[in-house]
Formats: C-alpha cells, sequence, structure tokens
C-alpha cells in the first residue's frame, strides 16, 4: 500500500492540540529537552531582521518545498511529515530565538520547472527565513539558481551525487564518498563482487552516481557488465531483467525512484530472482523504508541498502524520535533515510539562527559550520564548512516486513568531501 501525501496547505491548518504536544515533548530525547529549556528573551524584530523577512514579534515563516502529488509523492510524503513534526516540536519547546514558527507549504507536482516557480514565490513574494525542500537532484538543480539569485537558504535532505557545493544550500543527506564509494568497498570487501549492472531512473542524480560507481567499480579492477536508465514513472522493467538474468552480474546496483520502484521488484520477484538468495545480490541506494511501504516487504526482501539511517537503529535518540513520528503520522508509518534528514533540517537552522542571534540569510550561513547535532536519530551530526554533513555509514538488509536489519556501520563518522579527486 503506497503512503498517502498529506493534503496541501499553505499554512498549518492542523496545529497539533496540546495533549498531542505534551505527548511530543514526552517523546523528546532528555539532553533535547534540557537545551530547549533555555529561556530566550525575544530580542526586536528590528535586530533580527535586517532584511525584509518574514519575521515579526511573535512568528517566522518558513517554506515546505516538496512533491505531495505525482510519481515522487511516494518518496517525498515522509519529508513533509518529518519536517511539520520538528516545528511542531521546536514551537512546544519555546520556538526559535522567542518566535513561532508558521510555514508555507507549496507543492512541487514531481516536476523541474514547477519547483523552480514554486520557490521563488517563496522566496520572493512570502520572504520566507528558510525553505526545507527537494528531493530529487533534477529538483534541486531547477531550484538552485534562484536560491543563488534571491539569497535564499534550502535544507536539502536527500542522498545526492555531490559535485555541488552553494552558500545558499545546507546538504542534510549523504554526499557520494559517504554513500556510493563506501557502499560499493563494503559490497566488494565482504560479499567478493566482482561484477556489477547499473540501473537507474533517467535523470542527473542516477546517471551522476552510477558514472561514480563505475569509476569506482574500474578503479578497483572489477566489471560493469551492463547499464540501463529509465524514465521516472516507468513500468516496465521485463527486458532490462532478462539482460541481468543473461549476464549474470554478481550485484545489480539499482537506483530507480519513486513510484517505478514498485514494478521493478515485483518484477524481479515473478521473474524468479530470489534476493535472499544473494546471487545476484542486489544493492540500493535510493531504496528507504518509505518506498518499501509501496512495494511491499515481501518483494524486496534480501536487498541491500547503503544508506546512514534505517528505522532500526537503535539508540535513545531515534527511540524517541519513532515514538514521535508515529504518534503524530500514525502507527502505520515508516521512517526512512530522507525522511530523517529532512528532519534535521529544522532542527539545523533553529541552531544556526540562535548561534547568529538574527534570521539574516547572511548571518545565518556564517553561523552554520560547526553547527552540532547530538540529538540526531542517526546519532551525532556536524555541519561542515562545505555545508554537508559529517555521518557514518551503514548498510541495511531488507525484512520481509519492510524494515531493514542494519548488518553494517561505519567506525567513524565519514568527512564529507563532494568533489572527491578523480571521480568528477
Amino acid at each position: 500500500m503506497m503512503k498517502k501525501a498529506p493534503p496541501k496547505a499553505t499554512r498549518d491548518d492542523s496545529q497539533a492540540s496540546r495533549r498531542g504536544l505534551l505527548k511530543m515533548l514526552a517523546a523528546l530525547p532528555a539532553s533535547l529537552m534540557l537545551a530547549s529549556q533555555i529561556s530566550w528573551a525575544a530580542p526586536a524584530t528590528s535586530e533580527v531582521n535586517t532584511s525584509g523577512l518574514a519575521v515579526t514579534d511573535d512568528t517566522v515563516t518558513v517554506g515546505i518545498l516538496h512533491s505531495i502529488t505525482g510519481t515522487m509523492a511516494i518518496s517525498e510524503t515522509g519529508s513533509v511529515q518529518a519536517e511539520k513534526l520538528a516545528i511542531e516540536q521546536i514551537n512546544a519547546t519555546g520556538g526559535v530565538l522567542g518566535r513561532q514558527i508558521e510555514y508555507i507549504q507549496e507543492d512541487g507536482a514531481s516536476d523541474w520547472p514547477t519547483f523552480a516557480e514554486k520557490s521563488k514565490k517563496l522566496l520572493v513574494n512570502d520572504k520566507v527565513a528558510a525553505v526545507f525542500g527537494c528531493w530529487t537532484s533534477a529538483s534541486r538543480k531547477a531550484v538552485l539558481p534562484v536560491f543563488e539569485q534571491y539569497n535564499g537558504m534550502l535544507y536539502y535532505p536527500t542522498f545526492y551525487e555531490g559535485l555541488e557545493q552553494s552558500p545558499n544550500v545546507i546538504y542534510t543527506g549523504q554526499e557520494a564518498t559517504q554513500q556510493i564509494i563506501a557502499g560499493i568497498d563494503w559490497v566488494v570487501k565482504e560479499k567478493g563482487a566482482k561484477s556489477f549492472y547499473l540501473l537507474g531512473s533517467d535523470y542527473i542524480w542516477p546517471r551522476t552516481s552510477n558514472k561514480i560507481a563505475r569509476k569506482h567499480i574500474e578503479k578497483l579492477g572489477l566489471k560493469v557488465v551492463g547499464e540501463e536508465y529509465y524514465p521516472l514513472g516507468h513500468t516496465q522493467f521485463n527486458s532490462v531483467i532478462n539482460k541481468i538474468k543473461l549476464r549474470k552480474p554478481d550485484v545489480i546496483y539499482a537506483i530507480v525512484v519513486g513510484g517505478s520502484n514498485v514494478a521493478f521488484y515485483k518484477q524481479l520477484k515473478a521473474a524468479g530472482i530470489d534476493l535472499t538468495k544473494e546471487k545476484p545480490l542486489l544493492l540500493t541506494i535510493s531504496v528507504t523504508e518509505d518506498e518499501i511501504l509501496g512495494i511491499g516487504g515481501e518483494n524486496i526482501d534480501g536487498a541491500y541498502a547503503a544508506m546512514k539511517y534505517f528505522q532500526s537503529l537503535d539508540n535513545p535518540n531515534n527511540e524517541a524520535f519513532v515514538k514521535a513520528f508515529k504518534e503524530r503520522w500514525g502507527d502505520d508509518i515508516v521512517i526512512g533515510d530522507v525522511t530523517q534528514a529532512a528532519y534535521l533540517g529544522p532542527w539545523l537552522w533553529k541552531a544556526a539562527v540562535e548561534k547568529a542571534g538574527s534570521f539574516d540569510i547572511d548571518k545565518v550561513r556564517a553561523a552554520s559550520p560547526g553547527i552540532e547535532l547530538t540529538t540526531a536519530p542517526e546519532g551525532y551530526v556536524r555541519i561542515h564548512e562545505n555545508h554537508h554533513l559529517w555521518s557514518k555509514t551503514r548498510v541495511g538488509l531488507a525484512q520481509p516486513d519492510g524494515q531493514y536489519k542494519v548488518v553494517y556501520e561505519s567506525e567513524d563518522l565519514i568527512e564529507p568531501n563532494p568533489f572527491p579527486e578523480g571521480y568528477q
């Protein structure tokens, strides 16, 4: 069953009840509660907003920009839910610089020009203090010139191909060295993989990611035996599945996104490819628990995913996060890597604003490097000078119940390197 997208809204028209907010507070980690009890005497608006942003004595307005319709809704709905939860929790613990956060939500509708149009509206017309949004690299590339032209700040939650660094973006997901290269190194070392079939949706992230993957595979002296791309929303994969069966790769390296995943994994199983036998082994960097909700756990059982977060992570921060998320959005909800990274955005923005003592974009940007979040569900994260996050790499094994079992975790945080030498 596919996750139902939340209704479109332009303002928070469904504030949690007082009882609901108390539940959220009870679910917060003790360390976050302590940090949130700092008494913020609201400074004068003239002091914290010198550039005409949507800030009043009592409120600050931000934007949420994701696809809640179209083929990407299956992936992006969780990000919307996570950002709203974070905003509600921040408001329940005093807001930002003594101001409650209000939000304007726009629908990118799985269409890149629409993302650009909506981002301009949020920055120019609504004058939001920050935007939490996008999922695909195509949508991020579409809005990037808008954010740089109008000096907005985007918190982007998705793992991506790297090869980008903008003063107007904080990247809360992983870049290629933390996910692609680390994941391939794991499958080669632990599973003895020697041949790969690269498969992806046809846009910038899968193509660039597979370009990096191919370079790394060949650098290791191994082989790529096939490479295929299909349009977003594509549902007929029988031809490529037949090629995979013919060429017998050790690893199917899959970067299919959105609703196409449902068809791909169901057809893979129907064709007799049993992922639990690991011959071939399937390694994905695009299927989170959110997508599995649509795919069905029984159809992806045995696949591996290289990411930094899984809902099953066993730590106090994640336990509190999962509890709060389910209380807010329903017991049947699931949480994936991008959803968690989206949850980090409002908290990292709050920390930067309070460090800067201002909502002004230039001051928030200057304050961002070095910001730490010890309460992150994934553990601990820190903003690098290149606007990416230090984080760990993990590998999960898909289970029939739709969750991942963590089978590998890097010992240390991996420093983000969006421009790795030899992979550009």
